[in-house]
């Protein structure tokens, strides 16, 4: 069998790693723009609009609880 000498010092990932790694930072900047795009379209509640509905979830039951109490 003939064996080629190769230098290790002159061994390199190629071109086609360079490719591939290149594709995979295209790749992620597209689905990371497309991950903000998305989020921005969320519409959370404000800490405001969770205050008011928990108070009104609480007044709502404390008027049903008082109107159990004047039947009993």
């Amino acid at each position: 069998m003939m064996y080629l000498a190769v230098n290790e010092d002159q061994v390199t990932p190629g071109v086609v790693a360079f490719f591939i790694v290149a594709a995979l930072g295209v790749t992620l900047f597209f689905l990371i723009r497309s991950m903000n795009r998305h989020i921005r379209r969320i519409e959370a509640p404000s800490e405001d609009e969770l205050r008011q509905a928990d108070w009104e979830r609480r007044q709502k039951k404390s008027v049903t609880s008082d109107a159990d109490e004047r039947k009993a």
